[in-house]
């Protein structure tokens, strides 16, 4: 369980990585679809967040780093 949350945190990091990269490409792009474009990135920038974080937390528990 705990190899399968790591696979998937690290997933999840480079996708992550990814709508970054493409985040950082559309700022130099200057046609009319630029800033709803940007807003959409940005949207799924901070879902991608959210969703290594819980999966981070959820390693923390697998493993025994973290506990009640």
């Amino acid at each position: 369980m705990e190899q399968a949350l790591t696979i998937a945190l690290y997933c999840a990091m480079a996708v992550l990585v990814a709508i970054l990269a493409m985040g950082i490409i559309n700022l130099v792009r200057s046609d009319k679809d630029q800033a709803t474009r940007s807003n959409m990135l940005m949207r799924m920038r901070v879902l991608m967040q959210f969703i290594a974080i819980i999966i981070l937390v959820a390693v923390g528990f697998v493993s025994g780093a973290i506990s009640f």
